[in-house]
This record gives C-alpha cells, structure tokens and sequence, in this order.
C-alpha cells in the first residue's frame, strides 16, 4: 500500500470491475486507500480482482451484479452497507460494445448495450445517492467515451450509449450539487482491453485489414502517439473522487491523447 493516500477509509463501489478499466480503478482505489466492492456480472472474475486487492493489503468485497437488474443493484447497496456501513464513492464502469452497420443492428442489441451501459448508470446512482444525501458528500464517477463526443463508425448503440451517459451526468450533477455531491464523467479514447478485442476483430474484417493494422490506424490518430490506458482513466477518477475536484461537477473529461479536445 502506498505511504501517502489520498481516499483513505473511503468505501467506493466500482461496477464492470472483472476486467479491464475496472479492474485497473479498484485496484488503484484500493492502493489509494479506498475499502473497494468489485461488482461483475463475472462473479469469478471479480474474485479474482478482490484476492489481488486482498494480498496487497487492501480491504474489497466480491459481489455478482447484473447492473441492468434493479434488483440485483439494490442488493448490491444493501451488501455494501452491511460490510462496510456507508458509500462515499460510486464508478459506473460496466460497459459492453458491438460492432454493427446500422442494417444489421438488431433491436435486441440496441436494447442490451444501452440497459447494460446507460440504465445501469441510472439504476446504480439512484440506489446510492440516497445515502449519499443522508452523509451531505458523496463522488459518482461515470466511465462515458469519446464516441460520446465524436460517434463512432459502426457504433450506433454504443455511441448512443455513451453520449446519454454525458446528459446524465450533467442532469444529476445539476441535482445534487445542493447535496454535496460531485457527478462527473471520463470519456477515455482507445484502450487495448477484453472490450477493444471484440471492436478489433470486427473492424479488420469489415475494412479487409489485419487486427494489427487495425491498432496502427486508431493510434495513427492521436496526436499523443499511444492507446490510453487503464492507468490514464484511474488517474482522473482518483482527482475526481478526492477532495481535489470539489469545485468540480457535470464535467465530461477527455482522456483521449489529444483525439477530442471538446
């Protein structure tokens, strides 16, 4: 653990944590001082992260979430508070992405990626935030994208998705300023994660291209030269849940290389 943390004590719930950006904020939430609830529809994988938290010292608990379900969310608080007795610090992570023309996108897909990546957004604030008002402070940090900003080829739900979770994040932010409670959202750009390997695959195919040259094109865009990292989103969300960021709130910040600069 750290000599010097900036979250020490603070409970926080990261959702979509199996994997990936998740994986990488509990983590860093842990090293940062924070008591973290890995939440995953992969409940192994979950595990997983939480045991890695665990041997470096850190205090996390393992629960499966199916963020879509309000149920499921609502226990999920219930646990949280029965463990840990409150929650400062919410991350709205989980996330799915599908690569499909307009023409071949089903409903069924269109309903699922925007349940899975905005409804969850919803369900999981509006279960916390009570508590939140109760304790007059509370950080709610949702994981947007730049396709938020810029769209994406291929990526009508997703960008959808995403560009939604923005508007929320400014509406909620609004809300609850009275409160105490900062609401802000990161629009990371590419990250070379589980998520990335599905868009890959499917981007090479349909532009007659190899998966390599696939990440050769995107990173070819970013004025920075590199894919961001799971490192380069938890250093926001660390400013944005500490005390750092209080005069911070309804922000939608890049972390994009430079890629969008809205």
């Amino acid at each position: 653990m750290r000599s010097q943390v900036k979250l020490e004590k603070k409970v926080a719930i990261v959702t979509g944590a199996a994997r990936g950006i998740g994986k990488g904020l509990a983590i860093r939430l842990a090293k940062e001082g924070c008591r973290v609830v890995v939440t995953d529809i992969d409940f192994q994988g979950a595990s997983e992260a939480r045991e890695e938290i665990d041997k470096m010292g850190g205090e996390a608990l393992s629960i499966k979430v199916d963020v879509s379900k309000s149920e499921e969310v609502n226990k999920m608080v219930e646990m949280t508070l029965k463990e840990f007795g409150k929650i400062d610090i919410l991350v709205n992570n989980a996330g799915v992405s599908y690569v499909f023309p307009i023409t071949e996108l089903s409903e069924e897909t269109w309903d699922y990626t925007l349940n899975v990546n905005l409804k969850s957004v919803f369900l999981c604030s509006k279960a916390v935030v009570p508590h939140m008002i109760k304790e007059k402070q509370g950080k709610i940090v949702n994981i947007s994208s730049k396709v938020a900003k810029l769209g994406g080829r291929w990526l009508t739900a997703y960008s959808a998705s995403k560009a939604g979770v923005v508007a929320f994040t400014q509406s909620l932010a609004r809300e609850l300023a009275p409160h105490k409670i900062n609401v802000n959202a990161i629009c990371p750009g590419i990250i070379f994660t589980d998520l990335w390997k599905g868009v890959k695959e499917k981007h090479a195919k349909k532009l007659g291209i190899s998966k390599e040259e696939v990440n050769e094109r995107y990173v070819k865009e970013i004025p920075l030269g590199r894919a961001c990292t799971p490192d380069d989103v938890a250093n926001v969300v660390v400013f944005l849940c500490s005390e750092e960021s209080n005069y911070m709130t309804g922000q939608a910040i890049n972390v994009t290389g430079g890629q969008e600069m809205r």
